[in-house]
């Protein structure tokens, strides 16, 4: 009898780190990746969904859905890490562009249309591995999709 997989969204901010959880989340045959929602953090937003398509192509799994999400912090000037994960976000890689493969579809609609109550779905975990600025957006706006979230786990931490 074959368990039945975990769904989750991975709500990141691709450099080096997030990009090695996207592959090995996508290599566990407990986890269904919904999709994938970007935030400014380690990379502008704009980089990020560029990396997270990168990763997508190498593990042949361009089907899954990439979002653009929020492009600066709520709270303070956005910073980015590049001087740590390198000109490209990913370590110098320098893996080519993945032409097309756009969404029309912002991660706050995204995350909405996933979990504001009523939706159709399932349950639904979120794995947060960046800043949480989507998920503070989409709970300022929507304060009762926590209620259809079934688990949000989440790397938080900071070292300044």
């Amino acid at each position: 009898m074959e368990k039945e997989k975990r769904r989750v969204i991975i709500d990141c901010d691709p450099g080096i780190d997030d990009s090695l959880a996207i592959m090995l989340a996508l290599s566990m045959e407990e986890l269904q990746v919904e999709g994938i929602t970007i935030v400014c953090g380690n990379s502008p937003v704009e980089m990020g969904a560029g990396n997270a398509k990168k990763v997508l192509k190498q593990m042949d799994r361009l089907e899954i859905p990439v979002f653009r999400g929020e492009a600066v912090p709520l709270k303070r000037e956005y910073v980015n890490a590049l001087d740590t994960h390198g000109a490209d976000g990913l370590g110098e890689s320098f893996l080519p562009e993945v032409p097309g493969y756009e969404n029309s579809m912002t991660a706050q609609e995204f995350l909405k249309k996933r979990f504001v109550p009523g939706q159709e779905g399932g349950p639904c975990s979120v794995i947060a591995l960046g800043p949480m600025t989507n998920l503070a957006r989409l709970l300022s706006d929507c304060p009762e999709a926590i209620l259809s979230m079934d688990r949000i786990v989440s790397m938080g931490g900071s070292f300044k």
